[in-house]
């Protein structure tokens, strides 16, 4: 303290005083202070309010004023500098008020000495500084991102810090001095128990908890207890840091989950290779008797044999699907219709006492993918969700478009970020088991009744919606319902409207270019496109269609070209065309594009897609829009 100064201000309407606290600081032995001096209120209120020194000195009588009445001020005023308050004589009433006002100290007059008044500034001084040392721990704590609180033996809470508030949902003042059981119950009592056992012994402790929040969400957490030797004035307290691993903990299971499914799909791929091996000389051997045989027995057994192995040869045939990622024929899908084409089969077979909607909205996106296994995908879902109701319930199947995020991705280990169409299928049924729910993709695995399930639904389903670069989501509750999100890779390209009018929408005499390699392609679409009052020139690649855009580029209204051909593919095509005229309105015509073409193509301006094969009706509706820039 000898290095560093302390300024210290004197406040005394008594010169005397001053002179006697001088020649005290002169005596002091380990701080080094500065002494200044003021006689008035007005004086010394500016003076503190300038924040220029270190400790105040305050005489109790100055005038028309007191020193009780400064002090109260000053601290009311944001001072947070040492303040000792100095009477004339002793008076225990004072010196109670001047603590409770928030003084750093009371002194006496009369039995002040130097050595006295050094202490008293060095002691003021090492509280503050301790004070200081304490808020910033509070402050760090506060702002640390685990949940941090203190509790007694009795488990009652003693501190509670803001990342706990927005952890657990409870303030502070609900938090404090309430018993943890008052706020949550721990799932496994038995293992509280042994962790506290094991922090008497050991002094800490740390593990996995499971707790609910208020708002009823369930939470796991990294627990860690560390014994504290007195704490607000307690003998033994706990601390307690909580991290919030639930995120962690779900990423986690659906990582073991897929390693569990990739296993199980490498040991059926080979069972299945050898199955059929076996089936095929079966099902042959079968056939051939069946037309050689003709008595009774062989007549009414033979049928059986070839039934059964036609059945397993099917069952082969579902395992391969999960495990190679299923193939098929991708094109331009609009889901509303395989929707409506299930809501009608559903109505038709399904139970009456099973009531069937369905909420598909207007501007719905497009996906890529293979019409006939979303079919079976969706079809799937609902027959699960029917024998989920044995006794009747609400069917939903609803649609919608969906921007997967950095956010969302991270919590799905399946999702990548990008436009997805969300297809959800719910029922009001039975539900499903927690401890079940991990392994119902898994093939074979089934909870129904023998002879009533293979277990192949859902991991077929799994394997299509991963073949289209999809994922599922399942979410039940038993004895309130399922809800599975089926997630499909989208081209953020709205659905055509269906037009309601009965007569086909014409033009009036506007130049369209049509770009396709097939001769009946281009041929059946020009004379569509002259019997509805369009004029129609064609060219079967791209370098063609940029040599008749060159030319016609004022005349032309719309380009329509198809995404595959020979010499110079669509995409190179429609990028030459923008190049041309960075305005041109582009259809482009998809019989088997990629995802990453139809993407690309979106990106650099195409107006619309049209799926090949499309009808009169489609191509004239789509022209119609991208010409009057709907």
């Amino acid at each position: 303290m000898k290095d560093n100064p302390i300024k210290v201000l004197l406040i005394d309407d008594d010169e005397d005083d001053y002179i006697l606290t001088r020649d005290w600081f002169r005596e002091f032995q380990v701080v080094n202070c500065e002494l200044t001096w003021v006689d008035t209120y007005q004086v010394a209120r500016n003076a503190i309010a300038s924040g220029q020194y270190d400790v105040y000195l305050v005489d109790y009588r100055l005038g028309d004023g007191n020193g009780l009445e400064l002090l109260r001020e000053a601290i009311a005023n944001g001072c947070a500098d040492p303040i000792i308050l100095l009477t004339g004589q002793g008076d225990r009433e004072i010196d109670i008020e001047a603590m409770k006002a928030g003084a750093a100290d009371y002194l006496e007059k009369s039995q002040l000495t130097a050595p006295l008044l050094e202490r008293s500034i060095r002691y003021a001084l090492e509280r503050k500084q301790t004070e200081q040392k304490i808020r910033e721990q509070a402050a760090l704590l506060d702002v640390a991102t685990d949940a941090i609180f203190v509790q007694d033996l009795d488990n009652q809470i003693l501190f509670w810090n803001k990342a706990a508030e927005r952890l657990y949902g409870y303030r502070k003042e609900e938090a404090i001095g309430k018993k943890v059981s008052e706020l949550w119950q721990e799932k496994n009592l038995s293992q509280l128990q042994e962790a506290l056992t094991i922090l008497m012994k050991n002094g800490a402790w740390e593990g996995e908890l499971q707790q609910r929040t208020k708002s009823g969400q369930e939470i796991i957490v990294e627990s860690r207890w560390t014994l504290v030797r007195e704490f607000d004035k307690r003998r033994q307290t706990i601390l307690i840091v909580n991290t919030d691993i639930t995120q962690k903990k779900q990423l986690e299971a659906q990582f073991l989950r897929a390693q569990r499914l990739e296993s199980i799909g490498t040991l059926a791929s080979g069972i299945a290779h050898d199955l059929n091996n076996v089936l095929a000389p079966i099902l042959m051997t079968a056939q051939l008797l069946e037309s050689q045989l003709h008595d009774e027995r062989s007549k009414r057994l033979l049928p059986i044999l070839i039934s059964n192995a036609k059945r397993g040869a099917n069952l082969v045939k579902q395992v391969l699907s999960f495990t190679r990622g299923v193939e098929g024929d991708r094109t331009l899908v609009q889901l509303k219709h395989l929707v409506r084409e299930i809501q009608q089969v559903m109505k038709e077979t399904f139970p009456k006492s099973i009531d069937v909607s369905t909420h598909i909205p207007q501007n719905l996106w497009i996906v890529y993918g293979d019409a006939t296994q979303l079919h079976q995908v969706l079809m799937n879902l609902c027959v699960n969700a029917r024998d989920a109701m044995p006794n009747g319930g609400n069917l939903t199947i609803y649609a919608e478009n969906f921007l997967v995020d950095e956010n969302y991705a991270k919590m799905h280990i399946d999702a990548r970020e990008g436009a997805y169409v969300v297809i959800t299928v719910a029922d009001t049924g039975i539900g499903i088991d927690r401890e079940i729910l991990d392994r119902i993709f898994e093939p074979f695995f089934t909870t129904k009744e023998f002879g009533k399930g293979t277990g192949l639904g859902l991991s077929t389903v799994l394997g299509i919606v991963k073949s289209h670069g999809g994922f599922v989501s399942v979410y039940s509750e038993v004895g309130r319902g399922s809800e599975f999100k089926v997630f499909l890779p989208a081209q953020q390209t709205p659905e055509i409207s269906e037009e309601r009018e009965m007569e086909l929408p014409s033009g009036n005499g506007e130049l369209i270019l049509v770009v396709d390699d097939e001769d009946s392609i281009r041929d059946i679409t020009k004379t569509s496109l002259e019997t509805y009052n369009y004029k129609a020139i064609t060219a079967s690649d791209g370098i063609e269609a940029i040599a008749l855009y060159a030319e016609h580029r004022d005349e032309i209204s719309v380009v329509l070209t198809d995404m595959l051909m020979p010499s110079m593919d669509g995409l190179t095509t429609i990028r030459t065309l923008k190049k041309i005229n960075p305005n041109v309105k582009i259809i482009a015509v998809s019989g088997l594009a990629s995802t990453d073409k139809v993407n690309a193509a979106t990106d650099i301006g195409v107006k619309a897609f049209l799926p090949k094969p499309y009808t009169a009706k489609q191509l004239l509706q789509t022209i119609g829009a991208v010409k009057n820039g709907k």
